[in-house]
């Protein structure tokens, strides 16, 4: 392939690939074309100028969308070493054109029309491959007829390790057009019916070249299409296969890209199994396995694993003798991995996943000048990630938040506001060092996707603040249930969306008002009582907020003891536990939230409490209730200091009674001593207690002891160890046995006196004084 002759320079590549890349390199200096032609769409073109721009770091991806659908898109990655990238830069430094050729966007992107051969969107460049359509894997069928079983291995001993040869630039692309040919020749479109159109296009734009340029010019396309390129068709027929596709209006912009995505394992249909490496390769400018083990070595040392140069030397012996000995022409990724894993991994494959991670994928990230074209809610979201010091990264990072600092609290509303528009780019994560509600731990992660899901919200304003207000507003509007909007309250409050909490609001006071679900009044409120305390963190009126919650509390107490008598199963009366104790403890922050106010509101928060007591009381008395919510309310009035102990027994003692059915005994002791709530502690404590359920325990039928053992197993089986054991100790010494306490019990644990020594209790205090340096 020649531009002597009247033919073009046809270059076809591995997308992604460095040796591909290198050659195209020298063969672009040997030919010096007049212009350069591309496989992409041609929307890009007025965005090909930005490629020379100093702050346009690869890898990034031209993403095109349709304008009145931005989640109907398609990325074009390009990495450093993607031949088309080289092509690009060469071109713009050589001062000659360049210009995309593939089908337009406008096309691929629009939905399928009839006669359409594939659905939307160019699976390729998508990264969406159609699993229900066998495709040939040219790679796979020429490292196969090679004598190979792995096709990355096969192009790195053919193409990447290749040395520069007598045959010229341009042998290794004239070699790969003669298989393609033969593949197509024996495969047709090899299972990519679109295909044919994409390449009648490229043969258009390759007409229209000639006549613009003449035959000096070079065409850069994956080697697949070369054949189809070099056919004689007619300008009719190729027109023919063009005629009435669908088409939409679409939108390019230059978006960052990571290494991970340019990866299979990333979802990438045209992706390479190691983009780490190949980069490493490109860039390489000699040596390049003992480059790379020195990266190894280097990774490893600040993991704090004792890896010397003697490792790297030896390291890089062993590689050359795998390859040696495998009859490969130098050592690939696969000898290099495991000279590393037997020489610096100690044979373990732990070190060796962090390899593979770090540098074989590796998460680069490229950028995109503050020049490109972007929405305009894309524009502030940059300037917002500058002035809060906050930058996309492709590593996985957490973030602690203080949201008393002024820009932690700023970040966290940013953040918040993000996930409200559906741009996931943290994920709150239970924090670490506090359980305060002023600190927050985030996980952070930029995806190139998330490029996309800002464009699609754009549709809801041109900054983040008004975006968010207005998603909120709409889904309040759209909310199906109470659930669903007093969670987008919290949210709201989160986010700082004062501007929302109206139309909210309004939302949760419409349903609230409809809503007689005790269920769903139950599973509204705990949200509403944490949006209470979030807006106190964050310094916003929620007066609003209380008043509707303090509503919604009032219905719950006035619905909930007929709803727990309505003839609950099993399954009910565990979810209607549940809400119990959530609805508890969103009154005790309601009560506290009102005793913290000015003037007389405090009143309100202890007549709240006392309300609900008043409900857990009638609960624990009614026998229609089921036993795991009458042991439940019982455990709540005991907590809070309502219940006496005397009563309390009493009431145990009716529910454990010969004529209470069993399973319904034990649902009362699951529901009063659940594992989750400190119930064993209590009964070691409480000897009277432990023996009304030992007793039950031993006069239940045999018949019946099969059912309510797996219930008394899941309660009892909840506890700590050293809690179990003390029990079984308590029960095997019986009732006033040494070790029993609380009421009734007959002494102190063995090797105690029954009551305290004061006076040898203060011979403690001189020594305690000590140690914490108070006076004496």
């Amino acid at each position: 392939m020649s531009t002597a002759g009247p033919e073009p320079l046809l270059l076809g590549v591995r997308h992604h690939g460095p040796g591909s890349a290198r050659a195209v390199r020298a063969a672009l200096d040997a030919a010096r074309p007049a212009a350069v032609l591309i496989e992409g769409p041609p929307e890009g073109d007025a965005l090909l100028p930005l490629a020379a721009h100093p702050d346009m770091r690869p890898p990034v991806a031209l993403l095109a969308h349709a304008a009145d659908d931005p989640g109907r898109a398609a990325f074009w990655p390009l990495a450093g070493f993607s031949p088309e990238w080289v092509a690009i830069r060469w071109a713009q430094e050589a001062g000659v054109p360049v210009r995309f050729i593939d089908l337009p966007a406008a096309h691929t992107l629009a939905p399928a029309g009839p006669g359409d051969p594939e659905a939307a969107g160019d699976p390729e460049a998508a990264g969406e491959p159609d699993r229900e359509r066998l495709r040939l894997d040219p790679l796979a069928v020429l490292a196969d007829t090679a004598g190979y079983d792995d096709p990355e291995r096969w192009w790195e001993d053919v193409v990447e390790h290749r040395a520069a040869g007598p045959a010229g630039p341009t042998a290794p692309f004239e070699a790969l057009a003669d298989a393609m040919t033969a593949l197509r020749e024996a495969y047709g479109d090899g299972g990519h019916p679109r295909d044919p159109v994409r390449e009648a296009h490229m043969r258009q734009r390759m007409r229209a070249a000639r006549r613009e340029f003449g035959p000096g010019y070079a065409v850069v396309c994956g080697a697949w299409h070369v054949p189809a390129l070099r056919a004689r068709t007619t300008v009719a027929a190729d027109r023919a296969l063009l005629a009435g596709l669908p088409k939409v209006k679409v939108e390019t912009a230059w978006v960052p890209w990571t290494h991970r995505r340019l990866s299979r394992s990333g979802g990438y249909g045209a992706g390479i199994a190691s983009p780490g490496w190949y980069a490493h390769l490109f860039a390489a400018p000699d040596r390049p396995v003992e480059r790379w083990l020195t990266r190894i070595a280097g990774l490893l040392r600040a993991e704090d694993r004792q890896v010397s140069s003697a490792h790297v030397i030896e390291a890089v012996r062993l590689a050359e003798t795998l390859a040696a000995v495998r009859g490969r022409p130098l050592a690939g990724l696969a000898e290099t991995l495991e000279a590393a894993r037997a020489v610096m991994c100690d044979g373990s494959d732990v070190p060796l996943a962090l390899i593979e991670d770090r540098l074989v994928v590796g998460e680069v990230l490229g950028e995109v000048p503050d020049t490109a074209p972007a929405v305009p809610l894309q524009r502030d979201l940059t300037r917002l990630q500058r002035s809060l010091r906050l930058k996309p990264a492709a590593d996985e990072r957490e973030l602690e938040l203080d949201l008393r600092k002024d820009t932690d609290a700023a970040r966290s509303l940013l953040l918040h506001r993000l996930r409200l528009l559906g741009v996931d780019w943290g994920v709150p994560t239970a924090s670490r060092g506090s359980t305060g509600t002023f600190r927050e731990t985030w996980r952070l992660r930029w995806e190139p996707e998330l490029a996309v899901r800002v464009a699609e919200a754009a549709v809801w304003g041109n900054t983040v603040h008004a975006a968010a207000t207005a998603r909120a507003e709409a889904d309040a509007a759209a909310a199906p249930e109470l659930g669903a909007v007093t969670a987008l309250a919290e949210r709201c409050l989160l986010a700082g969306l004062a501007g929302a909490l109206p139309a909210v609001l309004r939302a949760l006071a419409d349903r609230a008002a409809l809503d007689t679900d005790v269920a769903g009044l139950a599973k509204a409120l705990p949200a509403l009582a944490r949006s209470l305390r979030y807006g106190d963190v964050r310094g916003t009126d929620t007066a609003a907020l209380g008043t509707v919650a303090a509503g919604l509390a009032e219905r719950i107490c006035v619905a909930l003891p007929p709803a727990c008598a309505a003839g609950l199963d099993a399954d009910g009366a565990a979810e209607l536990r549940a809400h119990v104790d959530a609805v508890h403890g969103a009154i005790g922050l309601l009560a506290a939230d009102r005793e913290g106010q000015p003037g007389g509101a405090g009143a309100g928060g202890q007549g709240l409490r006392d309300r609900w007591a008043a409900v857990l009381r009638t609960l624990a008395g009614r026998d229609t209730v089921p036993g795991a919510i009458r042991g439940r309310a019982v455990r709540l009035l005991l907590d809070e200091g309502r219940l006496e102990h005397a009563e309390t027994a009493r009431l145990m003692g009716l529910a454990l009674s010969r004529a209470a059915a069993p399973a319904d005994a034990a649902g009362w002791i699951e529901g009063f001593a659940g594992g989750g709530s400190g119930g064993g502690t209590l009964l070691v404590h409480d000897e009277g207690l432990l023996a009304l359920i030992d007793a039950w325990l031993t006069q239940v039928p045999a018949g019946a002891f099969t059912d309510v053992l797996p219930l008394l197993r899941r309660t009892f089986g909840a506890y700590e160890p050293g809690v179990r054991r003390t029990l079984g100790e308590l029960v095997r010494r019986g009732p006033g046995g040494p070790g029993r306490t609380g009421a009734g019990a007959g002494s102190g644990p063995e090797g105690f006196a029954p009551d305290l020594d004061p006076a040898r209790a203060d011979a403690v205090l001189p020594l305690v004084r000590l140690l914490l340096g108070a006076a004496a």
